[in-house]
Parts: structure tokens; C-alpha cells; sequence
């Protein structure tokens, strides 16, 4: 069994590019406590810090074949590491200018003017989807979300079986999904 601990950066790294596993298990164990170190520098919270070894570390692998390494191992993989750190600060800045606006909203309570008509807007594109749907798929989808029947209760009134109906929903469900886009459905969903 070969000595993966003897062997070169340059040598690991090399056989990391062919997709040996022991190389890269090697290129770990000789870099982790190293990045942990510089890394916890930088970020006082240890979880964060783990994460982000561990992002570096799965970057190295997945980009392994394609990468084109200029300098050494260990400065491709500070440098890894202090792009990952920044990364997560500018994620962090995002969040909290985003708890920040949704403390401001709260506060003042204010509904934009133009809420109600985009609101509107958005109804009328739901129920233009909803009559686009096939007649018997349309009937049972609106039997479930307007008239709040269950699904034995619109097979009973319709003479179909209960699967019949839970296809249909389904299958409308996927249809107003694709057609609407992730917003409009997930506001439809709030909605009916």
C-alpha cells in the first residue's frame, strides 16, 4: 500500500485530478487544522468555521478535474478559503439588511398604494389559468378550492372515484404551477 504522507503537494494533487480518493483524504488531513486555524481568525462562531473548511474542501473535489492550479496546493487553498469567508460575510450583510426591512415594514405597518391592484392582477391571472384548465379537470379542481368539498364528497357528485378526483387535483396542481411560475403558485396555494 503506498505512503500517501510522503508524497508532494504537487504529487497529491496530481493524482487528485485522476480522482484518487486516498490523495485527496491526504490533501485533507495535511490542510484542515491549518484552514480551521486561519479561518476561526476571521470568524469567531466554530460552526461557521467548520462549514467552511468543509465548503473548501468540497469545492477542491468537485473542481478537481478541471482545475489549473498556478501557484502551490496551500495558497489555492487560502485563497479557497478567504473567497469562502467573504462569501459568507456578504451573505450575512444580505440577510440582515433583509431582517432589517422586514423590522422596518412590521413597525410601520404601511400597504403599498399599489398593493390592491397587483393583487388583483395576480387573482385575475390565477382565475384565467384555473378556466384554461380541461372542463372535467377545471370542474373538480374549482369543486375542491371554492366550494371546499372533500374528495369523496366531489366523487360522489360527480359519479367518479375518489382517485379520479386526487388525480385530477394533482394534475391541475401541476399545470398552474408550471404556467404560473414559483411566485404566482406559491401566492395561489396562500390563497385557495
Amino acid at each position: 500500500m503506498e505512503n500517501y504522507a510522503k508524497r508532494s503537494d504537487l504529487e497529491l494533487l496530481q493524482m487528485l485530478q485522476r480522482g484518487d480518493r486516498l490523495a485527496y483524504t491526504e490533501i485533507f488531513e495535511r490542510y484542515k487544522f491549518i484552514l480551521h486555524h486561519h479561518a476561526i481568525k476571521k470568524l469567531p462562531n466554530r460552526e461557521e468555521v467548520k462549514d467552511i473548511v468543509q465548503e473548501v474542501f468540497t469545492m477542491l473535489w468537485t473542481r478537481r478535474e478541471g482545475m489549473n492550479i498556478h501557484t502551490n496546493l496551500s495558497g489555492y487553498l487560502y485563497t479557497s478559503l478567504k473567497h469562502s469567508i467573504l462569501d459568507h460575510f456578504s451573505k450575512q450583510q444580505v440577510r440582515a439588511r433583509y431582517v432589517d426591512s422586514m423590522k422596518d415594514f412590521a413597525s410601520h405597518g404601511e400597504i403599498l398604494p399599489d398593493y390592491r391592484i397587483r393583487e388583483k392582477q395576480l387573482s385575475a391571472a390565477i382565475e384565467a389559468e384555473i378556466s384554461m384548465l380541461p372542463e372535467k379537470m377545471r370542474i373538480v379542481f374549482e369543486l375542491s378550492r371554492k366550494t371546499y368539498l372533500s374528495h369523496s364528497e366531489i366523487a360522489a357528485q360527480l359519479g367518479i372515484s375518489e382517485k379520479t378526483v386526487n388525480r385530477q387535483i394533482s394534475n391541475a396542481l401541476k399545470i398552474l404551477r408550471s404556467r404560473l411560475g414559483l411566485f404566482a403558485y406559491l401566492a395561489f396555494l396562500i390563497r385557495y
